[in-house]
């Protein structure tokens, strides 16, 4: 299964939609992804681009090579193919993103970013 993922501890996504693109060998994939108070998604990347909109709390997120910014509901933000980038809740109240992926079907939808420093 393309979407499975090991989950994080404080971090849950629950798959809502799945469907093929006009793209050949694409497809988007939503996602709404809950982040728990103090909670952190580690350096990863997606065979494809993010569309982020942050539904719920504050988040921060981190793109490889930028200063975080911390978003709150209704705020948005784009994360291009490939790019290492990580997300953690700094606040005291659950922080949730719905997240689109335009994706290559048959590749893991999360990968680790083993090779981006934390800091």
């Amino acid at each position: 299964n393309a979407l499975a993922a090991p989950q994080q501890q404080g971090v849950t996504r629950t798959d809502l939609q799945r469907h093929d693109l006009s793209i050949a060998n694409h497809e988007t994939v939503q996602a709404r992804i809950d982040i728990a108070p103090g909670a952190t998604a580690k350096w990863h990347r997606h065979p494809g681009e993010e569309v982020i909109y942050v539904i719920e709390g504050t988040l921060e997120y981190q793109l490889e090579g930028k200063s975080p910014v911390t978003l709150k509901a209704s705020d948005v933000l784009f994360v291009p193919a490939g790019i290492a980038h990580r997300a953690r809740n700094p606040g005291p109240a659950n922080g949730a993103e719905l997240a689109t992926y335009i994706v290559e079907k048959g590749k893991p939808l999360v990968s680790p970013a083993h090779d981006v420093a934390e800091h």
